[in-house]
């Protein structure tokens, strides 16, 4: 008796059918849901106990989604776990219904959420908003069989919308393609194959690749689908991310020829709702093993996951632009963690964050021997160097120097030719032509740009024509082009080479392929379409532009999109040329030598050396100045009494490089905190609480806190 009266049972436990708050009666087994409120406030960024009625027992169950009242409020949320009993001291309010018995939350994904969240001192629920898809509770009907475990497959007699097509039961092992079908991608590299086996040997190596080719049989996605194929033949699952949809779209294809088609599914948000939620409640029951999407499917619920792969990091799509503003990298990094996987990383450039994990022994580098990579890659020529500027003198203030012209001319004898700018538009900058002042709107003091030849001025930002522009500095009337678009470029080569087709890629009208015809593509950095067999030459302009942006990563970024442009050239065996017209030395070199792991390497020394990011972590803090200065006084009062030292810089104006919108207002500053990623946990879980604190005693207006922001230097 004095053994059974040492517990003391909560209010719940122990007294099953007893009615609790509302007068609903509890659960007879784990009476308590431990509930994730759908909330982007910090200082709600917990679980909180419900009771669960007896009604909805069976279907209450740990990853579904709730309703729950909250302050007298319907709100979504999550159920995360059953409990026994609860420490809350008061009775419990009951469970409101259970949205969907899928339970779309799995254990992994849970802890890669709370993970991700103490990284970016962000909240769980705003990390759960990117994971988890929008419910179409239509599909949920067609899933309950595979959802319960059994083996029966995914009803066919559906359409499959997500471009994957599904295998028929009848399929022989002779009509599924397999991977002898052509030589491996990987043994132009050291230790490629070596890689492949550790995988398919059911090992978990990490590596990093630089391709060297875009296009064809031995690009990209190819190598980026045999490792997958590899983690896939040792019984496990599969993870690839790339920035956006034309690098999905040739992953897929390439996949499609060395997997079953019902093995791969596609995560999307561009897709649409139906198709993606369709595959990722294949993926939830294991009738996919591979996942292939965008940023969210980093997130994806892949069942045994024993392979990551993340393609080009260095994009910026990469990154959410929401709180937390997750990286996809980083997400793959913590999960590779977790989950004990297989990392890949790869990029025709490599970023200084991945430099920095091969420096720190993380990583190893799977790279090409230099006769392989002479064999592969274009010839590079720079119209800045000696050699070219004692033939032509005015290459370096010509937009088409000579060389790049002849280049262009013969190119297009033998296929289609690229040409990258930086600009979209047709004269996206406008100066006076007196006294070459950038033209600023009247209204808004946003720049004025031209649509077309004969369009009139006109602001970027608010839209506002100014056919009557005067100069506030001179008083000029004359306008003259700051800088060359895409439009006004590809109506100047079509007068240059006339009678060739001239193809324009940028904005809104982004094209994937081009054919092998001959034609001048002109296109956007980042916009450049895949050719079909390469094409004979490439012309990189506006490479000085690039390279002089007022941002840290200027340089890093414009070598990253030159390789990607390169890379789609055909060898130089074959003729290929690539022209480059930029005068800086270090940067053109890396792309003449075709190094991009050298220079990644001495640009991660040089911000080492001037302890810059990734050489240590950063957070910045934004908003109006009276709370941005409350907030780090607070979080560096916490961080005082914890001995952790910061180096901070600021508050200083905040630059806006568009109109001010929404919480980004004129007046708003900038603080900058840095740290070293020894103490990057400890930061942000005082970043993470101090938001929290603010939040619930409503002490000072709300800040933006962004941890390794890549835009904010």
């Amino acid at each position: 008796m004095a053994a059974e009266s040492a517990v003391q049972p909560s209010l719940l436990q122990g007294f099953p059918g007893r009615p609790v708050a509302g007068g609903v009666a509890a659960a007879a087994s784990l009476p308590v849901a431990r509930v994730l409120v759908e909330s982007s406030l910090p200082h709600l960024d917990r679980p909180f106990d419900y009771a669960v009625p007896a009604s909805l027992d069976e279907a209450a169950q740990p990853g579904v989604r709730v309703k729950v009242k909250f302050n007298g409020q319907d709100l979504n949320g999550l159920l995360l776990e059953r409990l026994a009993g609860s420490d809350a001291g008061h009775a419990l309010v009951p469970l409101g219904k259970v949205v969907s018995p899928v339970p779309v939350l799995t254990p992994a994904v849970r802890r890669l959420a709370d993970a991700v969240a103490a990284r970016y001192a962000g909240t769980v629920s705003d990390v759960l908003r990117l994971a988890l898809p929008p419910r179409v509770a239509k599909l949920e009907k067609d899933y309950p069989a595979s959802l319960a475990g059994s083996p029966e497959p995914i009803d066919s007699a559906e359409p499959v919308e997500s471009g994957v097509p599904t295998e028929s039961a009848e399929a022989t092992e002779t009509e599924r393609p397999t991977r002898s079908a052509a030589p491996s991608a990987w043994t132009a590299y050291r230790a490629g194959p070596a890689f492949l086996r550790h995988l398919a040997a059911g090992g978990s190596p990490r590596a990093v690749v630089n391709p060297l080719q875009g296009y064809g049989p031995a690009g990209w996605p190819q190598l980026l689908a045999e490792a997958a194929a590899a983690a896939y033949a040792s019984g496990r699952g599969a993870l690839l991310v790339v920035p956006d949809y034309r690098d999905l779209d040739r992953l897929e294809e390439a996949l499609r020829n060395l997997l079953p088609g019902d093995a791969v599914a596609r995560l999307a948000a561009d897709d649409g709702p139906t198709p993606r939620y369709r595959n990722f409640l294949r993926l939830l029951c294991g009738t996919a093993k591979v996942a292939i999407g965008t940023r969210s499917a980093a997130f994806a619920p892949v069942q045994d996951l024993g392979f990551l792969g993340c393609w080009d990091d260095g994009d910026d799509l990469h990154i959410d632009q929401r709180a937390p503003y997750a990286h996809t990298r980083e997400v793959l990094l913590l999960r590779a963690e977790q989950e004990g996987a297989a990392c890949l990383l790869a990029g025709h450039a490599r970023s200084t964050e991945v430099q920095r994990l091969v420096d720190a022994g993380w990583a190893v580098p799977i790279g090409a021997d230099r006769p392989a990579l002479r064999a592969t890659v274009p010839r590079v020529v720079n119209t800045a160097d000696s050699f070219e500027q004692g033939r032509d003198p005015l290459a370096t203030i010509a937009r088409l120097p000579g060389a790049a012209w002849k280049a262009a001319k013969e190119g297009l004898e033998h296929g289609p030719v690229l040409v990258q700018v930086a600009r979209a538009g047709y004269a996206p900058s406008l100066v006076c032509e007196t006294c070459r002042e950038p033209a600023r709107c009247n209204a808004c003091q946003g720049p004025l740009a031209l649509a077309g030849t004969s369009a009139p001025p006109q602001c970027r930002w608010c839209s506002t024509p100014a056919p009557d522009w005067r100069c506030t500095h001179c008083g000029g009337k004359r306008l003259r082009k700051g800088a060359t678009g895409v439009l006004r470029t590809a109506e100047e080569l079509g007068r240059a080479f006339p009678g060739a087709t001239v193809v324009t890629s940028s904005g809104d009208q982004v094209k994937a392929r081009v054919g092998p015809g001959k034609a001048l593509v002109v296109a956007t950095v980042g916009a450049e379409p895949v050719a079909e067999g390469g094409y004979a030459a490439a012309l990189l302009l506006d490479g000085d532009s690039l390279l002089r942006r007022e941002t840290l990563r200027a340089a890093e970024d414009t070598v990253r999109r030159w390789f990607n442009a390169a890379a789609l050239v055909r060898p130089a065996p074959e003729g290929g040329l690539v022209v480059v017209t930029a005068t800086d030395p270090t940067a053109t070199g890396a792309l003449l030598r075709w190094d991009p792991a050298g220079y990644a390497e001495r640009e991660l020394a040089l911000r080492t050396e001037l302890g810059l990011p990734p050489a240590v972590r950063i957070a910045s803090v934004t908003g109006p100045r009276p709370a941005v200065e409350h907030f780090t006084g607070a979080v560096e009062a916490e961080l005082g009494t914890a001995d952790i030292a910061v180096r901070s810089a600021g508050p200083a104006p905040l630059l806006l490089s568009g109109p001010p919108s929404g919480r980004r207002h004129a007046e708003d500053v900038r603080t900058l905190l840095f740290f070293p990623y020894s103490q990057g946990a400890a930061v942000a879980r005082v970043l993470r609480a101090t938001r929290a604190a603010v939040a619930a005693k409503r002490t000072a207006e709300p800040v933006q806190v962004r941890l390794d922001g890549v835009g904010v230097l």
